[in-house]
């Protein structure tokens, strides 16, 4: 038998403090109570702890046992004694100062209940307290230093789904913070919560939006970046469901149509906008094997028969249900691709809108362009040379005319331009618009600038997907580049006077920072203040021109985000900015792209932060340090 200090904290005595083992302890010592405990392992091999005999606990009737290990209540009640973990799981309040009557243990700081022989919670924002093994030998009590759940991973599972069925923030938080403790992937975690959004609501909401934009840049944060990231994603999609019918799930045509017969059919259901039919055919795609490429040319087309839809957000939705399941895998399919459903049948095209008809028609003249498509295609598929005009066709993209730009489509494609590379050009003509966004014009109408490049985004990750799977473009599936054209050349006067940009035009950045981590801290400094985009903006440009690491840079933008209470918008604008720098590099239009995120996200910083505050409790929670 060995002797180690183990420290006995007993309620109601006066507070002693001295140095035992290395750190400072605080005990409450009872008279004539030791100072070192006996300690012994069990049959099964697991270490415990003496407290003391069956009387003195008895008449103490609550023991507070500290060490290597979090402290543990031993509770003496009636002829049974318990041990649980001494924090209270809701914030960490020490149970000592709590109560127990009938079998149950109250916390008094939040009113918190709790089972003693189970560490059952009655309470459900407070979650189960972790109990610890105590045996009774030859009249002494003895208890093992070890805390756990009865159901171990399964506990920290349920917790999430309880939070995310109750929007609890708190619980939300804690079971990630648990579940990654003991190993889960975060890729699991996302599953879970992406499964839960797309059941427990009848479409496609902001919060799987977010869910998917943070889960995409996940694997490029640091750990506790990336664990705010996903508490930031998963409460996001709790909120959206809260209050909301869960989803009717439909049936698939079995047997299932062939595919182009399914294609037609979509197209038509979503023209008359009938629910039941989009369904239906798009189960059917699904259930006959239809592949990614060809499911995402089908709603492709379907989505852009109305244009620049929903102003751009129909297809961003369509673009993210196809990224969601690239992450947590395409046998979810018939469960995430139908939440587009909604949306497909709902959407309003930007041909009601007066903008797009009057003073000239831009919608004929995009249906005219799109006539002269085919041939084009056919043209363009005996060409043996790669293409590379792409920044030329984006600056033709922000010209005055959109007969020109329908022209610079149609020659791109007979050229041999990859469908990707088409809008590839457009999302960087549509950064500009943001990046250049003149300081001159209403705040909202940053929003208006965004539209257009996370739709542009959507366009090139769409096209890329079906070029990628090895499919010709079609000329129904280009529109989207036409659309997108038209809804740039109509936001020109945004940029009027253009605003410049950092690093450029004598601009030399020479009074900021050399030091990459300053420059970082500088970025979110400016952030701090209204007013501070052209700041912002500066602090990026000058990490571009000392070459420093761009990983490092990325970081603090989605930094800059997290820590705010941010719209679905500034998600948007970090992923969609990120995704298209990947596209470019550190090249001059890939600066240019990320200033033009650095410049909306500082527009739309400060906020109150509330729900990183939620996030930091349950951190020092997960630490064990105090919060009282």
């Amino acid at each position: 038998m060995s002797h180690h200090p183990i420290d006995l904290e007993y309620e109601g005595v006066k507070h002693l403090s001295f140095a035992g083992q290395g750190r400072p302890y605080e005990a409450l010592l009872m008279p004539n109570a030791a100072r070192t405990m006996d300690t012994d392992k069990s049959e099964a091999g697991a270490e415990f702890v003496r407290v003391g005999t069956l009387e003195e606990v008895a008449a103490r009737r609550m023991t507070v046992v500290s060490g290597a290990h979090p402290p543990i209540l031993v509770i003496s009640d009636g002829a049974r004694c318990f041990a649980v973990d001494n924090r209270c799981p809701h914030l960490g309040f020490p149970l000592h100062r709590g109560t127990v009557e009938d079998g149950i243990l109250t916390c008094h700081w939040h009113h918190a209940r709790f089972d003693v022989a189970s560490g059952g919670g009655f309470d459900l924002w407070a979650d189960d307290l972790p109990t610890a093994a105590v045996e009774v030998r030859d009249g002494d009590v003895w208890v093992c230093p070890k805390l756990r759940h009865a159901d171990g991973k399964e506990h920290g599972r349920r917790r999430l789904r309880d939070g995310m069925e109750h929007d609890l923030g708190l619980v939300i938080a804690k079971a990630i913070l648990g579940l990654r403790a003991q190993g889960v992937a975060a890729i699991d975690l996302v599953r879970e919560a992406a499964l839960f959004g797309a059941r427990a609501r009848a479409d496609w909401g902001a919060g799987l939006t977010v869910l998917t934009a943070l889960a995409n840049l996940h694997g490029v944060l640091p750990q506790e970046l990336g664990d705010l990231a996903l508490y930031k994603g998963i409460t996001r999609v709790s909120r959206d469901c809260a209050a909301q019918p869960a989803r009717r799930a439909g049936r698939a045509l079995d047997p299932a149509p062939p595919t182009d017969t399914l294609a037609r059919w979509l197209r038509h259901w979503t023209a008359v906008r009938h629910r039941d039919g989009i369904e239906r055919t798009l189960l059917a795609a699904i259930a006959g094997g239809a592949t990614p490429p060809v499911l995402a040319e089908m709603l492709l087309v379907a989505a852009t028969d109305r244009a620049f839809a929903d102003g751009g957000h129909l297809l961003d939705f369509v673009n993210k249900a196809f990224e969601l399941l690239d992450l947590i895998g395409w046998t979810h399919a018939e469960t995430v691709l139908p939440t587009l459903v909604e949306p497909l049948a709902n959407a309003r095209g930007a041909e009601e809108s007066n903008a797009w008809r009057h003073p000239v028609d831009l919608i004929k003249l995009a249906e005219d362009a799109a006539a002269e498509l085919p041939s084009a295609i056919a043209a363009g598929a005996g060409r043996g040379r790669r293409w590379d005009a792409t920044s030329g066709l984006a600056q033709t993209f922000l010209g005055d005319s959109v007969p020109a730009m329908a022209q610079a489509v149609i020659h791109a494609t007979a050229e041999g331009a990859a469908p990707g590379e088409l809008g590839r050009a457009l999302a960087y003509a549509a950064a500009l618009r943001v990046a250049r966004f003149g300081t001159a014009n209403e705040h909202s109408d940053r929003d208006a600038a965004h539209h257009a490049f996370t739709y542009a985004n959507a366009v090139h990750r769409m096209l890329a997907r079906i070029g990628n799977g090895g499919r010709a473009p079609s000329a129904q599936c280009l529109r989207a580049v036409l659309h997108g054209a038209v809804r740039v050349y109509l936001l020109r006067f945004l940029n009027v006077p253009p605003a410049q940009l950092p690093g450029e035009d004598g601009d030399r950045l020479d009074d900021l920072p050399s030091d990459a981590a300053a420059l970082g801290q500088g970025f979110l400094d400016a952030l701090d203040r209204h007013g501070s985009t052209e700041l912002a903006a500066r602090h990026v440009a000058r990490h571009f021109a000392l070459s420093h690491d761009f990983g490092a840079l990325v970081a603090t933008l989605a930094q800059a985000v997290l820590r705010e209470d941010a719209g679905f918008h500034s998600y948007q604008m970090l992923e969609a900015g990120v995704a298209q720098f990947r596209e470019w590099g550190p090249t001059r239009e890939g600066r240019h792209i990320l200033i033009a995120a650095a410049r909306y996200l500082a527009a739309h910083s400060p906020t109150e932060r509330s729900d990183l505050q939620t996030a930091v409790v349950a951190h020092k929670l997960a630490r064990g340090e105090k919060l009282y």
